[in-house]
């Protein structure tokens, strides 16, 4: 029989659920996983009933990093254009997306974790960037991220250690933003998934994109660059649908304003 794919998309309402899925490898990322991300990634962008993507793995497992095999063997480095590591670290998503983890989700797992939106992680989850105890370099996004997440010292303390934490402490210094019972984590990232989903699709995508450039700008420059974004909104069949709903106590249909 043929092998399945290293990545699998699946449709629910309006969220895809991308499952990394080379159980027998821990779901290590090589080139085929990055370029099944990238097109599920592509998918996603694309589909305008889509509105969230839930990130997760196959095996009771998230993710346990590149795949070092396939790396010490051939050279092999899952890295697509335009998009990095896993076809995500650089450029994911304009639409929100979530990691549900369980199991490991460590270095370049943990990359693809913290290139999403919210991390939902069962307490017995392992998170680390293990890379230093094999010579190597969080390059793909973790060194840039971790810090905004958790700030420097507990940053350099998993980084320059190599040693995980667990989705516990995870939660306790920032790395994790939903704790669940083992188990758990797809559950609950579904129903976050399912929450965002809700709201007005032209709003969610812009709140992510201030929120990220938030990190880029100072105040002064902030509010001149959010202007156009918010009178975008603002001017939107969205924003008069919504208006509409809220006067006469209705969902709103998006889209079909």
């Amino acid at each position: 029989m043929p092998a399945e794919p290293a990545v699998l998309t699946a449709v629910a309402d309006a969220v895809l659920t991308i499952t990394l899925n080379r159980p027998a490898a821990r779901n290590c990322v090589n080139r085929e996983l990055a370029e099944g991300v990238a097109d599920a990634l592509e998918l996603l962008d694309a589909d305008p009933d889509l509105r969230v993507g839930v990130f997760t793995g196959a095996g009771g497992t998230f993710c346990a990093g590149m795949d070092l095999k396939a790396f010490s063997e051939e050279g092999d480095l899952p890295l697509i254009d335009g998009r990095g590591f896993a076809g995500m670290a650089e450029r994911s998503a304009r639409k929100p997306l979530i990691a549900a983890v369980e199991g490991f989700a460590v270095g370049g797992g943990l990359e693809i974790a913290l290139a999403c939106d919210l991390i939902v992680a069962a307490a017995d989850a392992k998170l680390g960037l293990p890379e230093v105890r094999v010579g190597l370099v969080a390059g793909a996004g973790g060194l840039l991220r971790l810090p905004r997440r958790i700030g420097p010292g507990q940053s350099a303390l998993l980084a320059l250690t190599a040693a995980p934490v667990s989705g516990q402490e995870g939660y306790r210094i920032g790395l994790v933003d939903i704790l669940t019972d083992p188990g758990g984590a797809l559950g609950r990232a579904h129903a976050v998934a399912e929450a965002i989903a809700a709201n007005g699709p032209l709003a969610v995508e812009t709140t992510k994109l201030l929120l990220r450039g938030a990190f880029d700008s100072e105040e002064p420059e902030f509010w001149g660059w959010q202007a156009p974004h918010f009178d975008a909104v603002a001017t939107s069949a969205d924003a008069q649908e919504g208006a509409r709903a809220f006067i006469e106590k209705r969902a709103p249909m998006w889209g079909r304003a």
